[in-house]
């Protein structure tokens, strides 16, 4: 059986700590691959502005380029309404019968897991692996995997904010993703002088 990760949301941005977390597992658990999907429509974040799926898209592309073991799933993205995990893994299992597939969640969706979706089911279709994140305990009812990694305490919504306010996001999220969003103006982006290294007088 081959042994693949997925790692979900909205990605906006994608930051280092997704890369964080998505290497951690794949090394722990020995994982053959780490999947990226980006969700359209996530039920929890229905009331919230989420960026264009374009750039989600191309910013996820720019963060796993050259990892030969992180690749990219669409299929959230390929349907109408509000993304459901359980209809996705349902929709994965059949394609790929022969995957085991382990779902990544932070310690704030493991705490949020008896509110979703079809739980019991999905339980049935991928193992949990639920992960470290600061403010939040790996406590759960259900049989889960959980792995203590290194903390990374970063946000997308502190990275949109700081990109929103001029102030500096180097180091938090993969170069290549910070030019595209301050060349496309996403988040209201502009180069910032603390994003780049400053020539000697």
């Amino acid at each position: 059986m081959k042994r693949i990760g997925i790692i979900g949301g909205t990605f906006d941005p994608p930051h280092n700590g997704h890369l964080l977390i998505a290497n951690e597992v794949y090394d722990a658990l020995r994982l053959d691959e780490v999947w990226f999907m980006p969700n359209a429509s996530p039920p929890h974040k229905l009331e919230k502005h989420v960026t264009s799926t374009h750039d989600r898209v191309e910013m996820l592309k720019l963060a796993i380029e050259g990892e030969l073991y992180f690749s990219l799933c669409l299929v959230e993205l390929e349907r109408q309404g509000p993304s459901y995990t359980y209809d996705t893994m349902l929709e994965l299992k059949e394609a790929h019968p022969d995957t085991s597939f382990y779902f990544i969640i932070g310690g704030d969706m493991v705490e949020y897991l008896p509110k979703w979706y079809r739980v019991e089911g999905l339980l049935a279709l991928a193992t949990f692996v639920g992960v470290t994140r600061p403010g939040y305990t790996l406590s759960s009812p259900y049989d889960i995997v959980t792995l203590e990694i290194p903390e990374f305490s970063v946000s997308s919504s502190l990275i949109r904010e700081r990109f929103m306010k001029g102030r500096t996001t180097r180091y938090l999220l993969p170069e290549k993703v910070q030019d595209y969003i301050e060349r496309n103006g996403v988040y209201g982006a502009a180069a910032s002088v603390g994003n780049r290294p400053q020539a000697n007088a």
